[in-house]
């Protein structure tokens, strides 16, 4: 892996996202949209203190998802790496590109995010709100390194698509925010322990609820940023140069 060639393609994805106005839209605007009409619904009820951090993780999680997803299946479909990859530029030069480019989009979303769900809806967060910010980049990060990897089995958009029900949905319906975890039947439990948007969903939680987060957060993010360099090593070793 060279820097000069990952940063070069950090660059260029993001003058394509530039470019994309409805994309930066989806990744910048839809999150800020979803948070506020559940605090639209739930006003005046502690409803939207319990669920809005937790979902402030899970939204970008799944926008990143989507988007990165997509990006990377185009790329390959239209013989653009291809191309690319009869120069020097290497598959892994390639995945920390996107991972570079997409990490910066998720800052950003993240800023938004919770900016908008702290200070226009009125989010009580117990901890420091920087942590907050932190665990949604990382969630963020989580949703693109997936996305990338998920991409390498897709053969085209729409396969890229379906596969959100495939990652996604069973770690939504396992983190915890439908149903506490430690309340799942047993072997459900030890499945929600593996994947990793029930860590997500724990840090969140515990910025809002505790003073000082402190080690639990800590460890929490570590299995996250665990998990987004596996995906990330896993996609560069199943990245294929284009769609059979």
């Amino acid at each position: 892996m060279n820097v000069h060639r990952t940063v070069v393609t950090a660059a260029r994805v993001l003058a394509q996202l530039r470019a994309d106005h409805r994309t930066i839209a989806l990744m910048l605007v839809v999150p800020c949209v979803l948070i506020g009409l559940l605090a639209w619904i739930f006003q005046d009820t502690p409803v939207f203190d319990a669920l809005g951090a937790p979902l402030l993780g899970v939204f970008p999680f799944v926008v990143m998802f989507i988007v990165t997803s997509v990006a990377t299946l185009r790329e390959r479909t239209s013989g653009t790496l291809e191309r690319l990859l009869t120069t020097p530029m290497g598959k892994g030069d390639f995945m920390l590109g996107y991972a570079l480019a997409f990490g910066v989009m998720a800052v950003l979303q993240a800023l938004v995010a919770t900016g908008f769900a702290v200070w226009v809806c009125g989010l009580d967060v117990a901890g420091p709100v920087w942590q907050l910010v932190v665990v949604a980049v990382l969630d963020a990060l989580l949703g693109s390194a997936l996305g990338l990897l998920a991409s390498g089995f897709a053969r085209t958009e729409f396969q890229a698509v379906q596969f959100m029900p495939a990652f996604v949905l069973p770690q939504f319906l396992l983190c915890g925010l439908l149903v506490a975890r430690d309340r799942l039947p047993d072997v459900l439990h030890v499945v929600s322990d593996v994947l990793p948007l029930s860590y997500a969903v724990d840090a969140m939680k515990v910025v809002t609820t505790s003073a000082s987060p402190g080690q639990d957060v800590t460890a929490d993010a570590t299995v996250i940023v665990g998990w987004v360099v596996a995906s990330l090593v896993l996609g560069s070793l199943t990245l294929r140069r284009r769609t059979a």
